[in-house]
């Protein structure tokens, strides 16, 4: 027996009210990521730390697995440590940090494995004040406008982040205006950090537009210790 109209219609309703679910299940589980960081941050720059997950019983629970609720994609600089600018311990963020907060095939495949094999559904690029690595290539682009072979030679590996960071539409818009161009070169490479792992294929352009993850901007600020988050 075909089934009837109205059998289609309750299937196609109850289909729909499980999918809306989902996502709002999803969504709730991205926020609720975001609260913990934000709230974490918080103790931190007043001193009211918890240092939850640093212990031994923490390592007894990590031993078949891990389950991060968030990814911080964060600079190498040594004031910048995610875990303890968050409070937040052993198995809780999913940490990628390279200088500049730079990205390229490595990094988004790690992401891409975080979101997609363990079901973190936070992502965090996250750019800092003082940055070394944006001031170098703001040097070096410098240098070379004003055709100074002193500051080009000898560049090493750094020379890659350097052309990665060159290679950013945002960041030499920055360099079109004036005023205050260090800084708002930071938060240029965060925003482009965000839109690239929004546009990044095949999975995390995907998962964006579907909410299974959620892709969000901050910068800290090395003189007070709070994490700015951005409207991006």
């Amino acid at each position: 027996m075909k089934p009837s109209y109205f059998s289609k219609h309750v299937l196609l309703m109850t289909i729909f009210s499980l999918s809306t679910v989902i996502s709002y299940a999803q969504d709730q589980m991205s926020e609720d990521a975001l609260t913990a960081l934000k709230d974490g941050n918080k103790r931190f720059c007043s001193g009211q730390l918890l240092h939850n997950h640093q212990d031994l019983t923490r390592i007894e629970e990590l031993k078949t697995g891990q389950k991060p609720f968030a990814i911080v994609v964060s600079c190498s600089d040594s004031r910048v440590t995610p875990e303890i600018v968050f409070d937040q311990g052993l198995g809780d963020i999913f940490s990628i940090r390279t200088a500049g907060n730079v990205m390229a095939d490595y990094e988004e495949g790690s992401i891409e494995y975080a979101a997609e094999h363990l079901g973190t559904k936070l992502i965090v690029v996250m750019g800092h004040t003082s940055c070394g690595a944006v001031k170098a290539f703001m040097d070096i682009k410098h240098s070379h406008e004003n055709h100074d072979a002193h500051h080009t030679e000898k560049l090493g590996h750094i020379e890659s982040i350097i052309k990665k960071l060159d290679s950013e539409e945002e960041e030499n818009e920055v360099f079109k205006t004036e005023g205050d161009v260090y800084n708002r070169a930071i938060i240029a490479n965060v925003i482009h950090g965000v839109k690239q792992l929004r546009k990044s294929e095949p999975f995390l352009k995907e998962m964006n537009e579907e909410g299974d993850v959620k892709i969000v901007g901050a910068i800290y600020h090395i003189e007070s210790g709070e994490v700015e988050f951005l409207d991006i």
